[in-house]
């Protein structure tokens, strides 16, 4: 009997192979009976008989079968907010499974690891994290049961490191295990299967694992200050009484955005700001808060760049003082 349930599995397993589609659910449920009687017919003197033999009854023992396609195909971009990953996983096997998910961001040849904070399975099909609705749960955890050729998205948001720099590439593996058992295709779990039939693991070794990949999307600001002197005889000493006219240029690098930028420089020791004297762009702006980016107080400036792209042209901000 071992023989024929080991052929049975077998066979079910190549059978999953072949075919000009995926290697989903093999073959005939598990729990099914599969019964033959055999018949004979013969001649004795006049007369014709017919006999049967004995029924033969095979139950279908449970194959073991997994799954997992990423759905995230293009590298997603990863900046200040988690980045999320989708991917399906597939009982390909013939009976009702369960399946511990794992997500991995530590994968050989990555240029960063990130960091991973959630795994969640799609609750209301839509394919899309839906924070609040879609179901949490613990890194390695098991998903909802299974039945044959049904499947599941699976989010993984990820965090960039502090390490990570612009354009960099990293992947995140998720891994599925079934609950019933894994290894060598043609390992049998005893009673383990659906209706308390034999499981047998097939094709997939019980586990399946798929890599969605990251790509790195930030931006670096730098700040290049100057300084004009203009002194009250023409020339360009810093006496006093001269005006100094500060220049500041914020520059923003890279593929990613830099969010809420704020420029602030405090007024030198020694002089007095030129009342309405603030610039952005050439443009004046008011001392005061109010509409515009720009105000100053008693000891300094400040304007509010707000998010800027990477790439995009410099903002240049320019204000007086006149030394005392």
């Amino acid at each position: 009997m071992k023989r024929l349930r080991n052929t049975l599995a077998a066979g079910a397993a190549v059978a999953g192979l072949v075919g000009g589609h995926s290697a989903y659910a093999a073959g005939t449920l598990a729990g099914t009976l599969i019964q033959n009687t055999a018949n004979a017919t013969f001649s004795s003197g006049t007369s014709t008989s017919t006999i049967q033999s004995n029924t033969v009854t095979v139950k279908v023992d449970q194959l073991i079968g997994v799954a997992v396609t990423p759905l995230t195909t293009t590298p997603v971009t990863i900046g200040s907010a988690p980045a999320v990953l989708i991917y399906q996983v597939t009982n390909t096997g013939n009976g009702s499974d369960t399946f511990n998910l794992t997500g991995a961001p530590t994968v050989s040849g990555n240029a960063f690891n990130a960091t991973l904070q959630t795994v969640a399975i799609d609750t209301n099909g839509n394919g899309v994290y839906d924070p609040g609705v879609d179901t949490v749960i613990t890194n390695g955890a098991a998903s909802q049961t299974l039945a044959p050729d049904a499947s599941i998205k699976v989010f993984l948001l990820a965090a960039s490191p502090t390490t990570a720099t612009d354009a960099q590439t990293s992947q995140v593996r998720l891994t599925a295990v079934s609950v019933i058992g894994s290894g060598t295709p043609g390992t049998l779990f005893a009673g383990k299967g659906t209706a308390g039939v034999d499981a047998v693991v097939g094709a997939s070794g019980g586990t399946a694992n798929a890599l969605a990949s990251l790509i790195a999307s930030l931006a670096g600001v730098t700040l290049t200050k100057s300084a004009v002197v203009a002194d009250p005889y023409g020339g360009t000493n810093p006496v006093p009484g001269a005006l100094v006219t500060y220049t500041i240029v914020a520059h923003v690098a890279g593929s990613g955005t830099a969010a809420s930028l704020t420029v602030t420089d405090a007024f030198p020791v020694g002089t007095t700001y030129q009342a309405n004297s603030l610039t952005l762009g050439g443009t004046g702006l008011t001392d005061t808060a109010d509409s515009d980016a720009g105000t100053a107080s008693a000891t300094g400036i400040t304007v509010t760049l707000g998010s800027v792209a990477g790439g995009t042209a410099d903002k240049t901000i320019a204000f007086k003082v006149k030394i005392n």
